[in-house]
């Protein structure tokens, strides 16, 4: 069987350092080789909270899109992720199965709507991957990032490196 290439949206906005190298230390194990993207600052959406850091995750896998759709939930209730928290509320650890190969998989929210909704997706997948296409727009990350309107969202750079 070859390799799913897949992007994962991670994100986090309590104790954000920690939580996020210690989601990415996980996807390593559990996938291995890791492209990461630079990462963003991001104002809370819909409630009043620390903001955001957020960055995309490209690897590979065998699974079939059900397990590692669950393999991503156990990584975030094993850093404290609470399921039946308010939708706009504090995250540990949020990861976001966003590209599943070229499937269209609507049970599982793929492609992820947040790619052409919010920049804190959008420019971190552009950046580690700007001729990728999105399955449904038919455009690539960065004709999709060019034409992104940036007032809808402000995102900063974060000099943090996360490495592993």
């Amino acid at each position: 069987m070859i390799p799913t290439q897949v992007y994962i949206g991670v994100g986090s906005n309590i104790d954000r350092e920690t939580n996020i190298r210690g989601g990415l230390r996980e996807l390593q194990s559990r996938y291995g080789e890791l492209t990461v993207s630079p990462v963003y600052a991001s104002a809370a959406i819909g409630f009043q909270g620390d903001d955001f850091y957020n960055l995309v995750v490209g690897l590979k896998t065998r699974l079939a899109i059900a397990e590692l759709a669950k393999q991503l939930r156990d990584i975030e209730f094993q850093f404290g992720r609470n399921r039946n928290e308010a939708r706009y509320s504090d995250r540990t650890l949020d990861v976001d199965l966003l590209l599943f190969g070229h499937d269209i998989c609507n049970k599982y929210h793929v492609p992820r709507s947040d790619i052409t909704e919010f920049g804190f997706v959008l420019k971190p997948l552009f950046d580690i991957e700007p001729d990728l296409i999105h399955p449904v727009a038919g455009k690539t990350m960065r004709q999709l990032w060019t034409m992104f309107d940036s007032s809808k969202a402000v995102i900063r750079p974060i000099s943090e490196t996360f490495t592993l």
